[in-house]
């Protein structure tokens, strides 16, 4: 899978638009999404109310999607069944990832099995070998983003580092 495209975000007023930036390689971005342990999850009801919450989840960066689960009556599981729109952080406010996409509930059993195994391999030594069975009987969605944004909160970085990411549908 190809890498999503840098870009220099559009950031008025926050001094990014300088000749001395240099995007951040995607792999700076993705090896933060793979070591996060809580990722904050924003889903918007149909009418728009804004909901977030931190949860555990995966970032898969071969395949460039992101997994998490929540229980099937959540206020998150409402929200992405009538608006898939969502977005999900990095738990570093430092070095922050910030990536954009559209959520789908995971039905297709081979599919499951991968994305728990991975989350099992994740956070399975945390909570031992029911954590497989306990994640299976939740609602399961993988994410396929669509943009991504990061910003390094150093002076030194911040103008010449904050990177935008377009990935390919």
């Amino acid at each position: 899978m190809n890498a999503p495209r840098v870009e220099q975000p559009v950031m008025p007023g926050y001094g990014v638009e300088t000749p001395e930036w240099r995007g951040l390689p995607w792999e700076w971005a993705a090896e933060r999404l793979v070591g996060t342990r809580n990722y904050w999850v924003v889903t918007a009801s149909a009418t728009g109310q804004p909901h977030s919450l931190p949860v555990w989840g995966v970032w898969h960066d071969a395949e460039q999607r992101f997994m998490f689960s929540c229980a099937h009556g959540s206020k998150k599981a409402r929200n992405l069944a009538s608006n898939p729109q969502m977005a999900f952080t990095n738990d570093d406010t430092v070095e922050c990832v910030s990536v954009q996409g559209t959520a789908a509930l995971v039905a297709e059993p081979a599919r499951l099995s991968e994305w728990v195994d991975r989350y099992v391999a994740k956070y399975g030594a945390e909570v031992g070998p029911e954590l497989g069975d306990f994640v299976r009987q939740n609602a399961v969605y993988e994410v396929t983003p669509s943009l991504a944004f990061s910003v390094i909160e150093r002076a030194d970085e911040f103008a010449t580092r904050a990177t935008r990411w377009r990935f390919s549908p």
